[in-house]
């Protein structure tokens, strides 16, 4: 059984930097894609980034190039986003998501976490 854990949401001023975590366990995410979505209310849901099951690939939107970074340490079974420069737009719902291929859209997601929220105040 596949769990998907975030932290280090929270609040946060324009301008710093944040590193949220995602600890997963369950078999079948030794080999998985780990990435991260984000979402406001009212709003679908928005791709941030992922990380291949090897952490040798990483994916972006091109809009949030540059500002994020995901990536992976296997020894510890996470998958970090480092978000610098916070904007007030950035305060959303982060979460955390799995699946058996890389994805970039929440179709090609298996797993989900339940979230962690981030405010940027401004």
């Amino acid at each position: 059984q596949v769990q998907l854990v975030e932290s280090g949401g929270g609040l946060v001023q324009a301008g710093d930097s944040l590193t949220l975590s995602c600890a997963f366990s369950g078999r079948a995410t030794r080999q998985a894609a780990i990435g991260w979505f984000r979402q406001t209310r009212g709003k679908e849901r928005e791709f941030v980034a992922s990380i291949n099951w090897n952490g040798a690939n990483t994916y972006y939107p091109d809009s949030l190039k540059g500002r994020f970074t995901i990536s992976r340490d296997h020894a510890e079974s996470t998958v970090y986003l480092q978000v610098n420069s916070l904007k007030p737009e950035d305060t959303a719902v982060y979460y955390c998501a799995a699946a058996r291929a890389v994805f970039r859209t929440i179709r090609g997601v298996d797993w989900w976490g339940k979230g962690t929220l981030v405010t940027v105040s401004s």
